[in-house]
Order: structure tokens, then C-alpha cells, then sequence
């Protein structure tokens, strides 16, 4: 049986880490998404201010298994 899949773009944010930024994204996603199949990478960045530090933010590609009516 062929399958299609959808792709969304996120940004999770956390103040540790980038891994805890990209986790937030997923975790986040997955409470209304079903079907979560891949996370990819495409960006890492972080917000700075005064020279420090203050978040990590993690761009984040998601893909789902796309069902007629999503």
C-alpha cells in the first residue's frame, strides 16, 4: 500500500540546549500530529543578549503520514 507524507517546519526553543530545543519541537508536535516519521535539522541558531546567552532555538522539519481531510 502506498503512503503519503507531510512536512511542517517548527522552532522549539529552550534555554539549555539545542538537543532540548529540537525535543520540545518533536514532543510538541506529537500531541496533535499522528504518525510522526522523521525530524530533521535544518537550522540551529541562539538568541543572545548583552553577550550571554539566553536560548537555543532548533529549526525543526517534520513529517507525518498525511490522511485525506488533513
Amino acid at each position: 500500500m502506498s503512503s503519503v507524507y507531510k512536512f511542517i517546519e517548527l522552532v522549539g526553543t529552550s534555554e539549555t540546549s539545542w538537543e532540548d530545543a529540537a525535543k520540545v519541537a518533536v514532543e510538541t508536535a506529537g500531541k496533535t500530529l499522528r504518525e510522526l516519521r522523521v525530524a530533521e535539522i535544518s537550522q540551529l541558531d541562539m538568541k543572545v543578549e548583552n553577550g550571554k546567552v539566553l536560548a537555543y532555538r532548533a529549526k525543526v522539519k517534520i513529517s507525518f503520514k498525511y490522511e485525506a481531510g488533513s
